[in-house]
């Protein structure tokens, strides 16, 4: 306990986090997962639930965050500058999801929870997150509309990717690893048409939320 008895309430749920799916798949995202890793990592029960008293939606969120930071461990910018931005998100997306794999049983649990009506607001900044996350590392610098757009675009890809992975008994997941490479090219044609009407000077609007909606929805 000495090695963490000054840690403040952030630390410890930076700590936790990463132990917190391994017991969430079978104790659920409930308080018995958080002493479960409080115990794991010598971090008194009481204070770990101190730093969890934002229950369920606090634990996924730190496991996420955790996940972002995992992520630009393993492809650092160096490791990406060569590769065109298709490949960087794609890149990106699939370090996520080998970071996710042997946690699948607790993502599931996590996705249920989050679209939970009570979550929506929360599950969508989440989800911006991870796709701010992603741009950022992919080299984007946009501050303009399309800093939104391919925000909003990118979570709605990463949204329905998870929906195919948490049940992709594929050999190396290659099941959505396919779908992942399929939205992304829909995204990029997509873009593509845009340029296409901004050059022409306007015409006929595009839907960026039906295209949303589309991504997020698709038929697998």
């Amino acid at each position: 306990m000495s090695e963490t008895q000054d840690l403040t309430l952030d630390e410890i749920r930076a700590l936790l986090a990463p132990a917190l799916p391994r017991h969430a798949a079978f104790d659920g995202w409930r308080p018995q997962a958080v002493a479960m890793a409080a115990q794991e990592k010598g971090v008194d029960v009481d204070i770990a639930q101190l730093a969890f008293a934002d229950g369920a939606m606090g634990m996924i969120d730190a496991w996420f965050a955790s996940i972002d930071a995992a992520m630009l461990d393993a492809l650092p910018a160096e490791g990406l500058s060569a590769l065109s931005i298709r490949r960087r998100i794609i890149a990106l997306v699939e370090a996520r999801l080998a970071l996710l794999a042997s946690d699948r049983d607790a993502l599931r649990r996590a996705l249920a929870i989050l679209a939970m009506p009570t979550h929506v607001v929360q599950a969508g900044k989440l989800g911006w997150r991870a796709a701010d996350a992603m741009w950022r590392a992919a080299g984007d610098s946009t501050t303009d509309l399309n800093h939104y757009s391919k925000r909003m675009t990118l979570s709605a890809v990463y949204a329905s990717t998870l929906l195919v992975f948490v049940n992709d008994d594929s050999a190396d997941h290659a099941d959505s690893r396919a779908f992942l490479a399929r939205r992304v090219e829909d995204v990029m044609r997509f873009e593509k048409t845009k340029a296409k009407f901004r050059n022409a000077g306007g015409g006929e609007r595009l839907s960026l939320a039906r295209f949303v909606g589309r991504l997020r929805y698709p038929a697998i």
